[in-house]
């Protein structure tokens, strides 16, 4: 097989590993079935390492069943992923790197221009006024252990306060999420069937294809489109770089090749266990999904539901959704025919969109964090 540059698929059936991992900022974390590992270059260039046991290893059983296993993988992978970004974030010192506008840093080199003329006025005044003090004794200034609150130090908040922001953050980004990627197409498509002909059909299976399939590809459009406008972000890009040398790592892994850099450079970077394939696995499941939500409505209630009520059937069929795209991706991961190739090809169509080719660096780090996520009693092989 050859990938879309036309270069030669290395990959090799070795071994297909359950171990999974996420890129960071300036890092990469990886999660095996028993411990996990987070590399990351801080800010003098050097691979911090931090290792931690995977979160679930000793679950019961009734948890690892099908369906049920990927609801409880699927937050666990979040609660991780995010407290490991925060962490990369601050290994890596991203966290001072905030940008002043113009005018802001403007006013606060301004304001320590001034600060540093008042403390030389200061000395110059006590040195001259004091003149029976003792020559040898050194001036006093009453301005050196107070902060200007006009300078970055004298700004800095307190963690509690930093953690609240953060739960807020993402309180919104969650609301805001599931007003775009749920209630928004629902009305989106209530307005425009209200206004288009052949969408106005007595027909209520008919009806209901149109609308799970416009929702649908609604959704898609919105996603691609946000991971296309973060790619012109820096940092983004960077992390996205990363993401190719977390693939790369594990399909060198996988091949039964050494973990090297020039070993897993070669490698493709479009792997079906994505977390990309997952998000898109999962629209498409709920398009599935939600063909049945107003055939069964109408037939207890008489009528389809409105968009916000139909909004909440589809958050209570989440877990269901969540467990069908797990499985679908286990199943892709492993195995290799055309089956699996149509199920994964959505995502790696859009893994050209949130994964690029990294950097020796990069590799450098997935390699140190890999090593350390693999079980010495091959406990990861599926």
């Amino acid at each position: 097989m050859k990938d879309l540059k036309g270069k030669k698929d290395v990959r090799a059936c070795a071994r297909k590993t359950s171990i999974g991992g996420q890129a960071l900022m300036e890092g990469i974390m990886m999660r095996g079935p028993k411990n996990s590992a987070m590399a990351v270059r801080n800010t003098k260039g050097e691979i911090v390492i931090e290792e931690f046991e995977t979160k679930g290893a000793k679950r019961p059983k009734i948890c690892r069943l099908p369906l049920i296993r990927g609801i409880f993988g699927y937050i666990d992978s979040m609660a991780v992923g995010y407290k490991c970004l925060m962490r990369s974030a601050e290994l890596s010192g991203l966290e001072d790197l905030v940008e002043e506008s113009p005018r802001k840093k403007k006013k606060r080199e301004a304001a320590e221009k001034a600060k540093v003329a008042r403390q030389e006025v200061v000395a110059d005044t006590v040195q001259s006024v004091d003149a029976d003090a003792d020559p040898l004794s050194e001036p006093k200034n009453d301005t050196a252990d107070k902060k200007d609150p006009n300078t970055t130090e004298g700004k800095k908040l307190p963690s509690w306060v930093m953690t609240l922001l953060m739960v807020v953050s993402v309180v919104f980004a969650v609301v805001l999420g599931l007003g775009l990627f749920m209630y928004l197409p629902a009305k989106l498509y209530d307005l425009l069937s209200s206004n288009v002909g052949f969408l106005q059909t007595e027909n209520n299976a008919l009806a209901s294809l149109y609308k799970s399939v416009f929702e649908g590809v609604m959704k898609i459009v919105l996603l691609v489109g946000y991971m296309a406008l973060i790619t012109l972000m820096k940092d983004i890009r960077r992390t996205f770089m990363y993401h190719g040398a977390e693939h790369k790592t594990i399909f060198c892994y996988e091949a039964g090749e050494e973990l090297t850099v020039e070993n897993v450079r070669k490698q493709r970077r479009f792997h079906p266990r994505c977390g990309t394939s997952f998000l898109i696995l999962m629209l498409l499941v709920s398009i599935f999904i939600s063909f049945f939500i107003d055939p069964i409505t109408i037939a207890i209630r008489g009528e389809v539901l409105p968009p916000i009520l139909r909004t909440a059937v589809k958050l209570l069929l989440l877990p269901l959704i969540v467990g069908l795209g797990y499985e679908l991706i286990k199943f892709a991961g492993r195995h290799d025919n055309a089956l699996t190739r149509i199920i994964s090809a959505p995502g790696v169509w859009l893994q050209h969109v949130t994964v690029f080719e990294p950097t020796d660096d990069m590799i450098e780090c997935a390699i140190e964090a890999m090593k350390r996520a693999i079980p010495k009693d091959d406990s990861d092989n599926w």
